[in-house]
């Protein structure tokens, strides 16, 4: 049996789907030597990656079902993540009230003090207690919350780390094709033969990260799948500034659910998620009547502000691909992931990832090297993703402030919303955007709110985007500040 791809087989490794598991794995092979090709049917982290609620968090809520590995695992993560990624990664501070006849005081210190301690926080704040009446976070809320909590976890750019650890694994000489949808996949000697819809490609193994299709994609392998997977709906909204500081919110429902309201990009609060069996197709989600209304019902508990669907002026879903462990709510199913590696009496290995969390993607990519190194020994190299920053990535944490301010010195032209956008996108990369300029006429067209031409032709050239949708919705949100006028005239010069 054929432990390795033959030499003359162009790819050691194809990865199909470009959400955050495919790049963190693209990226992870090749800082080890591999020859990847990773493929995604649409644009990168167009599904399920871009659909999160935008933390990069150990998962407190997973606490009462008893998930501690998968919460221990994610908290150790965390900073982690924040030191390679520290300008789309930022610390959060979380305010969690304590509401009557729910989950008692108790039990919410002793879940607190486990999140605290389980994960090696280091550089995050630890817990405190809070009275509401006097502290900044209490007055948006309604006056019946009293007493409450903060503790720490991290935001991060969903949308775009997945775009940064493709960028990361072609500059160690990945091979990335968008909008390249595979169609069939089928054994030939000791390799695959992958058939898309641009062309046929060979590799010597397949990483089927899919995400909510990763069963549709082995069926076009004629592959079995032992595990079964839930696809669980999460939506969100965003509605207009609800609070003026700088906390992000964790509430309880009377349900058992939870959500949260977070400070979105200035002007904006995000609310979310919801967690619904999911049934139906996965293109152009959007959250139903129902969801939003659910999550207005739930933020109309707690801020004195009454938000109604008429505010809300974004909303999106995603669907999740989960374990199928058998809870009886959609809340409860296992966050955790598995790895599946086909028989190797069965020939060219085809490795599938099922489940697993934005916070454990890179943790997750490295248990597939070491899953794929049994049949792969060019993979058995040691793990670097861990240290190595993502780009844009290499400065301290917390140093973002040091870097707008050098920013701001070398482009004078720039305003602080300007910089702020720049060095929370592209960190040490920023100046790679704007290049020679000296003045705002040196970037070309603006198409608004600090969109330039030269911003955009380095999205084009460096990170895939070719559609107005792309700049807009997943290399930045300014698609929360363009008007209908504005894109339409982005995605006509495009």
């Amino acid at each position: 049996m054929t432990t390795s791809p033959p030499a003359d087989v162009p790819f050691d490794l194809a990865v199909i789907g470009g959400g955050v598991n495919g790049c963190g794995i693209a990226r992870d092979a090749a800082g080890r030597g591999a020859r990847v090709l990773l493929l995604e049917r649409g644009d990168l982290a167009s599904g399920t990656s871009s659909a999160s609620t935008k933390l990069i968090h150990g998962g407190l809520r997973y606490l009462e079902h008893y998930e501690f590995g998968l919460v221990r695992e994610s908290l150790v993560e965390r900073e982690r993540l924040w030191a390679i990624a520290p300008h789309i990664i930022r610390p959060q501070r979380f305010v969690l009230p304590y509401v009557k006849g729910l989950r008692p005081r108790w039990m919410l210190r002793l879940g607190l003090f486990l999140y605290d301690h389980i994960g090696g926080r280091k550089a995050l704040p630890a817990t405190q207690t809070l009275d509401l009446r006097s502290h900044a976070a209490g007055a948006p809320l309604k006056a019946e919350f009293v007493h409450g909590y903060a503790y720490s976890d991290c935001r991060v750019d969903d949308a775009r780390l997945v775009v940064l650890n493709a960028r990361d694994a072609a500059d160690r000489g990945a091979e990335v094709r968008t909008r390249c949808e595979v169609q069939r996949l089928e054994r030939q000697g000791g390799e695959w033969a992958i058939h898309t819809d641009c062309g046929v490609c060979h590799a010597g193994a397949v990483v089927n990260a899919a995400g909510p299709s990763v069963l549709s994609l082995l069926g076009r392998a004629s592959e079995d799948a032992e595990l079964g997977m839930r696809l669980v709906r999460g939506s969100h909204i965003v509605v207009p500034r609800l609070f003026d500081h700088g906390f992000a919110y964790f509430f309880q429902l009377p349900d058992g659910r939870i959500f949260f309201a977070i400070p979105y990009h200035g002007d904006f609060t995000l609310i979310g998620t919801t967690d619904v069996d999911h049934h139906g197709g996965l293109a152009n989600l959007q959250a139903s009547p129902e969801e939003i209304a659910y999550l207005c019902e739930g933020a109309n508990r707690f801020f004195r502000k009454a938000v109604t669907p008429a505010d809300v002026v974004w909303n999106y879903s995603g669907v999740r691909p989960l374990l199928d462990d058998g809870s009886g709510r959609p809340e409860a199913a296992t966050r955790g992931y598995r790895l599946e590696l086909s028989p190797e009496e069965e020939g060219a290995p085809i490795l599938s990832v099922f489940g697993g969390k934005i916070t454990t993607y890179r943790h997750l990519a490295e248990d597939a090297m070491e899953v794929l190194a049994e049949r792969m020994p060019l993979l058995r190299a040691p793990g670097w993703t861990g240290s190595a920053p993502l780009p844009g990535g290499d400065f301290a944490m917390g140093g973002e402030d040091a870097l707008k301010a050098a920013l701001t010195a070398r482009y004078p032209f720039l305003d602080a919303a300007w910089a702020e956008r720049l060095t929370s996108s592209y960190g040490t990369l920023a100046e790679e955007v704007l290049g020679d300029a000296r003045s705002l006429a040196d970037c070309g067209h603006n198409f608004g709110h600090g969109l330039t031409e030269r911003e955009v032709g380095y999205l084009k050239r460096r990170e895939w985007a070719v559609t107005a949708e792309d700049i807009l919705w997943r290399r930045s949100k300014l698609g929360l500040r363009f008007s209908p006028a504005e894109a339409k005239a982005l995605a006509g010069a495009l």
